[in-house]
């Protein structure tokens, strides 16, 4: 045998115990009175005397004083007070507590509801929260609160609790431990006051504090610890492969309805899970009907729906069509599957006579399960028909009987005209199809009302004796029960096939929305148009305000927003809580409902990229139904995926960009290192020369060293100076000296400075006379013209002609330099200004792709412009232009 741990129970419990959650102890009792709070001050000086930082987030005394005592020497928190009708009510304030962040916090009432305005409505989900950052919480809870127990606790004491947690909540605790109290103590106590004040007791014990009642109660907090117990048990040794008898897996599936019943078999079914271990799903099978359902209905299916995910189990929806035949095999191809041992089910609560005519979910499931074992739950209530199940449910309006009244009094008239023609029973199919065309344009009932009319009105017109309802012949009895029961049937199979269509055409209208959206997100080029793209369809499907806010940096900031919605701080407050927990929040959720808008997370794989709000619609306030909400969180999926899609686009480009920067910075330092050893390596060894032969050389060498060596370092403090230069105007650190300057003076300075590196080409200088002074900064542009004057001579054959023209056109001063080299490609003319960049030719040049860079920056930051073309004939073009005046 096998005795290795399971690696899925041990990679569980190594991810709860390495988690950063806080721990979570809850002190359980049955019933107020049996010392939980005090149990639980009393564990809190314990672990506050072994060195823990422990304060108290909120607790209630009740004004007892051997409990206030127990408060005395713990740091207390200060409670936030939320306004509520013009009155301030005291809660735990949750910012102050993770913003003080203990290592251990107090919190009394797990299952208190908050004041409305709250973030969260309930007590329990602020322990979540400060759970969730890293705390460890403490807190009290009596077994009546529970969820799944909350129909048993009603049936056993008469009370209905109403404040109630899931149990989802009590099985991630991480430690429980059950305050204990006989019955007969807790009654001596309550009689003494030592519970409640005195005048209240009395009440108290006549309607709860019963010895029946607290006995009961007790048990179920024994048994629900009990149950913990056996489940830590089973995990250790499961953990660490002791051997053991384990129960063969169990799963369960219960099937609910729009009955109120459903609650309570969601309950049971969790209880049964409990008992055996097992997993357990909740599954909503949605007929054609639940289009033309009221809203109070399918708001019941979507809350027991939520009330089986807070129980621990797993909900879901499938479609079907409306035959019981249809919904039973849907029901039992799910649990096959699925692997479902057994199907929880409602005992039906319509009178027989209408399962003989319509039939019996639970008859059809027991009949197709096969080896699933099928469990009916009962229900004290009076048995009676839903609305939504009537086999002859008549939901259209007064007009749609009125148009079927004149749709059987137009087949009268028809009877009317030919009745002598032909033999009377002749005359029901022009009844029946005054049937037909009520089924199909009017509905179900109307069909039926004309079903019945048209008996009466064949029966009172054509049948002797006419005009009334006497029947002589026998034989008539049988055409009007045939003409009733054919009509009720085509009635009802072409309403439901109406039904169907109108289910089909939603489903393809889903699917068409889902496929235009992906398909213009699809084409959707940038992270802008995505947003367009989905704030269009989202506004256009749901008919509702949209705010898209996508994060920046540690900001989450609003990206899209309707027309005419305006986010004020709360709001944002809001959003940004949703990021940060991805968890839905705002109008109708379980955090924060005050809010405006429902706000949800836009997730995918790699985490939340973005909060989605939704507004509501401009005539009402009804939230989203269990349909809408699937398809807006397909919706939003698709988003997700194309801002995902947007910003790994640009981490690319940028990653593209980074890598470009690298091979240019590499081939910057190649380039540079080459040309700045190249003067330091003539002038090192010119200066070597002169230090270990100066005696030997004559005056003729000595002098040429050292002019070789003069020329070299000036080559190099150009070369410095370019580098520099460029820093400066990349940095925007340029200042510009600017004093009227004349051009000819600055030609001649640039040839000067240019000394010998002049003298490979002839120079002709053209300057149009009484050219007038110019705003420059002198010094900067004398080097612009010593750069492109190096550029011409670079790259133009030896003792060719390089022409310096100047002009003016009364706004601007042209100067051009024009050569008669190589030429530049048409492609590159764009970019031999900009930084690094060189024109690839099959001969060597020496360079660092600065200097006519360095020339645009400085021409510009003059206001004016650079351009390059090439020469008919060949050669290149170089051109500045300057205004004359700011």
């Amino acid at each position: 045998m096998d005795t290795r741990p399971d690696p899925d129970e041990l990679l569980k419990n190594i991810k709860a115990e390495e988690g950063k959650r806080g721990r979570l102890k809850i002190f359980l009792g049955y019933v107020a009175g049996v010392g939980k709070t005090y149990a639980m001050l009393e564990a809190a000086h314990q672990r506050k005397a072994q060195g823990l930082d422990v304060v108290v987030g909120y607790i209630e005394t009740h004004k007892r004083a051997e409990t206030e005592e127990l408060v005395e020497g713990l740091e207390v928190l200060p409670r936030k007070q939320v306004e509520y009708h013009k009155v301030s009510l005291p809660e735990m304030n949750v910012d102050g507590v993770i913003a003080r962040h203990p290592q251990l916090v107090l919190v009394d009432e797990f299952a208190h509801t908050n004041a409305p305005g709250s973030r969260h409505p309930k007590r329990y989900q602020d322990v979540q929260e400060i759970l969730a950052a890293g705390i460890d919480v403490y807190t009290t809870l009596n077994i009546q609160h529970l969820e799944s127990l909350n129909d048993i606790v009603a049936q056993v004491t008469g009370v209905i609790v109403r404040e109630t947690i899931p149990d989802r909540v009590i099985d991630e605790a991480a430690e429980i431990e059950v305050i204990d109290l006989p019955p007969d103590e807790l009654l001596v106590r309550l009689k003494e006051g030592k519970i409640y004040v005195p005048d209240q007791a009395a009440r108290a014990i006549q309607k709860f504090f019963r010895k029946g009642n607290l006995t009961a109660l007790r048990e179920m907090s024994l048994r629900r610890a009990a149950e913990r117990v056996e489940d830590q048990m089973h995990a250790y040794m499961k953990t660490r492969a002791i051997q053991g008898i384990w129960a063969a897996s169990e799963r369960l599936l219960v099937c609910i309805s729009p009955s109120p019943l459903s609650e309570r078999l969601v309950r049971t079914t969790r209880r049964l899970a409990d008992e055996l271990n097992a997993e357990w799903i909740a599954l909503y099978v949605e007929t054609p009907q639940f289009a033309s359902m009221s809203q109070e209905k399918r708001e019941r299916v979507a809350n027991i729906l939520q009330l089986a995910e807070d129980l621990g189990g797993r909900a879901y929806t499938l479609s079907s069509s409306s035959t019981m035949d249809a919904v039973s095999q849907t029901v039992i191809d799910f649990a096959h599957k699925n692997n479902i041992t057994k199907i929880v089910a409602g005992k039906p609560l319509r009178p027989r006579w209408q399962e003989m005519i319509r039939g019996s979910l639970v008859d059809k499931l027991i009949h197709k399960s096969g080896d699933i074992d099928v469990y009916v739950v009962t229900s004290a209530d009076k048995p009676s028909a839903p609305a939504e199940e009537s086999p002859l449910r008549l939901h259209s309006s007064v007009n749609r009987y009125l148009w079927s009244l004149f749709l059987v009094a137009l087949a009268t008239g028809v009877g009317v005209l030919i009745g002598g023609r032909i033999e009377a029973t002749n005359l029901v199919m022009v009844y029946l199809l005054a049937v037909v065309f009520a089924a199909v344009y009017l509905g179900r009932g109307p069909a039926i009302f004309a079903s019945f009319i048209g008996v009466l009105s064949f029966d009172f017109l054509f049948v002797h004796p006419f005009f009334t309802f006497t029947v002589s012949d026998t034989e008539y009895i049988i055409t009007f029960i045939g003409l009733f029961l054919v009509g009720v049937v085509i009635s009802q199979l072409t309403a439901r096939a109406s039904e169907q269509a109108e289910a089909a055409r939603q489903r393809e209208a889903e699917t068409a929305e889902l496929y235009d959206l992906s398909r213009d997100l699809a084409s959707a080029t940038d992270l802008e148009a995505i947003l367009a793209v989905l704030q269009k369809h989202l506004e256009q499907t749901f008919s509702r305000t949209i705010a898209v806010l996508l994060p920046e940096g540690n900001l989450l900031v609003t990206r899209v927003l309707s027309k005419g919605m305006v986010l004020n701080e709360e709001e944002l407050a809001v959003a940004d809580w949703v990021y940060r927990h991805a968890e839905p929040a705002g109008r109708h959720t379980n955090t924060l409902p005050a809010a405006q808008l429902r706000y949800l997370p836009i997730r995918t794989s790699m985490g939340v990229v973005g909060v989605l709000g939704v507004g509501k619609l401009s005539t009402s306030d009804i939230d989203l139904s269990t349909a809408q909400r699937r398809l807006m969180e397909a919706f939003a999926n698709q988003g997700a995926q194309a801002i995902e899609r947007a910003q790994l686009e640009e981490q690319n480009r940028q990653i593209a960009l980074l890598q470009s920067a690298e091979k240019l910075q590499n081939a910057l330092l190649n380039s540079i290192s080459h040309d700045l050893r190249t003067p330091l390596v003539a002038i090192t060894g010119a200066l070597s020369a002169l230090d270990e032969n100066f005696t030997e050389l004559d005056e003729a060498t000595r002098g040429a060293l050292i002019e070789n060596a003069r020329g070299e370092s000036d080559r190099l403090n150009r070369l410095v100076g370019n580098l520099l230069n460029m820093t400066r105007i990349e940095s925007g650190a340029i200042k510009l000296n600017l004093e009227p300057g004349d051009v000819q003076d600055l030609i001649g300075t640039a040839l000067e400075q240019l000394g010998n590196r002049a003298n490979k080409n002839k120079i002709k200088v053209d300057v149009q006379p009484n050219l007038p002074l110019i705003p420059m900064d002198f010094t900067l542009m004398v080097q612009v013209i010593v750069n492109l004057l190096e550029n011409a001579i670079k790259y133009s054959p030896e003792d060719s002609l390089i022409e310096v023209i100047a002009s003016w056109d009364g706004t601007n001063t042209r100067l051009q330099i024009l050569d008669r080299g190589a030429g530049i490609p048409s492609d590159d003319l764009a970019r031999v200004f900009d930084k690094f960049y060189r024109v690839q030719r099959p001969e060597s040049v020496s360079g660092t792709g600065l200097g006519l860079s360095i020339s645009k920056g400085i021409v510009e930051a003059h206001g004016g412009e650079v351009r390059a073309t090439n020469r008919e004939g060949g050669g290149t073009i170089l051109e500045v232009e300057l205004p004359l005046a700011k």
